[in-house]
């Protein structure tokens, strides 16, 4: 009886030392994992100027405090900082990992794996790409209206057509030539259809992209409704093409509004 009661008191004791000790191993890795590396202000002052591809002498971006600028009308100015070996930009939460980098030479792997070589350039003419502080939109700025008349079985209607620009921005992500991420900026727009046949209004409605469902979701929330246009009359009504396009890109889909005599609307997907 005293040598079981010995032997449980033994190992009881060995298993709160086998417990302290994990205890004790496990609190200096948690603390260790809980660190994160700070900012390099230095590698920051080093980026600082208008970078050039080493190869083919285009511009790539300027850095100006902790900004990128791009050379391009589209691309939003992102905030970015240097973490131990890599290039991080916020605004698209893309992250590079640098190869070398020196006062007058920045290399890089862009998001293929691809070494993007860079070289500084102290040619001041090259600030001239960079004049711009935000992104030009390549939609319309301002209303434009459009109206005709069209007859059918000696009827005559009488059509308007608006094309409002909106503030509700779109952003889609290129990749420049250097293979880095950017978040692009767009406008959406309103577009408005009024008919009338005489002084009798059959119909007016604005248009959203939004309303054609025949268009796949992911495409539509990268895409704006970028133009409508009357093309015909025939016996089904009065016939406006949309086209919705994901901006600075050729992936457009074309939808087809039948305003008919009596003031229905229809939509069919007519291509992509």
């Amino acid at each position: 009886m005293k040598q079981g009661l010995t032997i449980i008191i033994f190992l009881s004791g060995l298993w709160m030392f086998t417990s302290c000790s994990s205890k004790k191993d496990a609190g200096p890795q948690q603390r260790v994992s809980t660190v994160t590396e700070e900012e390099s202000k230095e590698a920051k002052k080093l980026l600082q100027g208008v970078w050039v591809d080493q190869d083919t002498e285009e511009v790539s971006f300027r850095a100006i405090g902790d900004t990128i600028f791009y050379p391009d009308t589209i691309s939003q100015p992102t905030y970015f900082k240097i973490v131990g070996d890599s290039l991080m930009l916020s605004s698209v939460g893309a992250k590079y990992a640098i190869v070398k980098q020196a006062e007058h030479l920045f290399w890089f792997k862009n998001q293929n794996g691809d070494v993007v070589k860079l070289v500084k350039s102290d040619d001041p003419a090259l600030a001239l790409n960079f004049v711009r502080s935000k992104a030009q939109v390549l939609t319309y700025t301002e209303v434009v209206k459009t109206d005709s008349v069209t007859f059918y079985e000696g009827n005559r209607y009488h059509w308007y057509l608006a094309i409002n620009p909106t503030k509700y921005k779109v952003h889609v992500t290129t990749y420049n030539d250097d293979g880095v991420q950017m978040d692009n900026v767009y406008y959406d727009n309103i577009m408005h259809i009024s008919l009338f046949k005489g002084a009798q209004k059959l119909f007016s409605s604005d248009f959203r992209k939004q309303q054609y469902q025949q268009i796949p979701p992911d495409f539509l929330s990268n895409a704006i409704l970028s133009n409508m246009e009357y093309t015909r009359t025939d016996a089904s009504g009065i016939h406006f093409v949309a086209t919705v396009c994901v901006p600075d890109g050729a992936s457009c889909y074309k939808v087809e509004n039948v305003i008919s005599f009596d003031g229905k609307l229809s939509t069919i997907l007519v291509e992509n």
